[in-house]
């Protein structure tokens, strides 16, 4: 029996393989990376007796995929575009101070770009690289230094820092009109955030309306969303009551864009709650420092508005 071959694989043949698969042709292949197309050529054959089986049907007009390549295609092209996307990086921050983090959309667009500005203002030689995923990335993740994470307490990383709670409060446009009791809901449609995410008992209409004693009311209608900030958009523009979390439309109530028709009465908190996470194998560098800070202090600021509201 033969053993299977152990040995890495070069990234030239990869390149090759990658980019013929794409293009499905090996003149456009080779126009794309500079080469021949019998280095192309070449460069296929080698990686196909590497590997052991063919890679590629060859026609006289056409290239194809065998079922193998399929597999390695899936396997080759997101980990080529990751590796250009970090030499590009490196080629671009060379010089530069730059801090990595994650946090996911909503939190993104609604907390923490809106204070970006004066943090950037404030250091004006550090990079900030925001990678908005709703995946939570795994904290070996060797180009991220940090994360800005919505969860259970149970739930935080070790070495997390808390940056505030979860409050929830229902929002609306006030061209909506005036609603004084949970009932004046009836006539409304309730924007509902559609998620699996074990915070979603939490932040359903129907938690809050048990809460507020009316379990048994029915909404006009519901629609139905995928993200916060689809439901702040939605009810910005009138289009029904939505269940905010409060931290993230603070603004939005200060500049008027949207109302608490229930006021502090309507207010209910949850168990869940925002962290900031530092990846463990991380290089600790000023500028990571510097940003760590700035963020707690934003994140006071909103703590002690959550707390006198």
């Amino acid at each position: 029996m033969n053993r299977p071959r152990q040995r890495p694989l070069s990234i030239g043949p990869l390149r090759a393989f990658e980019a013929v698969a794409r293009r499905l042709g090996f003149r456009a292949a080779a126009d794309e990376l500079h080469l021949s197309q019998p280095a192309i050529s070449r460069q296929i054959r080698s990686l196909e007796d590497e590997i052991g089986v063919p890679l590629l049907l060859r026609g006289t007009r056409h290239v194809e995929l065998t079922s193998a390549g399929e597999a390695l295609l899936r396997t080759v092209a997101p980990l080529l575009d990751r590796l250009d996307a970090t030499v590009h990086q490196i080629r671009v921050a060379q010089g530069r101070r730059q801090v990595n983090l994650t946090t996911w959309p909503s939190f993104a667009s609604m907390w923490l770009l809106p204070r970006l500005q004066q943090f950037q203002r404030e250091h004006p030689g550090i990079d900030i690289r925001v990678s908005a995923t709703d995946a939570i990335v795994e904290l070996d993740d060797p180009e991220l230094d940090l994360a800005l994470r919505y969860c259970h307490p149970d739930d935080a990383p070790p070495g997390s820092t808390p940056m505030f709670g979860e409050v929830l409060t229902p929002v609306a446009s006030p061209a909506l009109g005036p609603l004084a009791r949970p009932e004046d809901l009836a006539p409304m449609t309730l924007l509902e955030e559609d998620s699996q995410l074990p915070s979603v008992e939490y932040l359903s209409w129907r938690h809050w309306l048990a809460a507020k004693g009316v379990p048994d009311l029915e909404p006009r209608g519901w629609l139905y969303l995928n993200y916060t900030y689809q439901q702040i958009q939605a009810a910005t523009a009138g289009q029904g009551v939505a269940l905010a979390r409060l931290a993230l439309v603070r603004e939005s109530l200060e500049r008027g864009e949207l109302v608490e028709p229930f006021g502090p009465a309507g207010r209910l908190r949850s168990p869940f709650a925002y962290w900031l996470v530092r990846w463990p194998a991380r290089r600790e560098r000023p500028e990571l420092a510097a940003f760590e800070d700035w963020v707690l202090e934003q994140a006071l600021a909103t703590r002690a508005a959550l707390e006198s509201a």
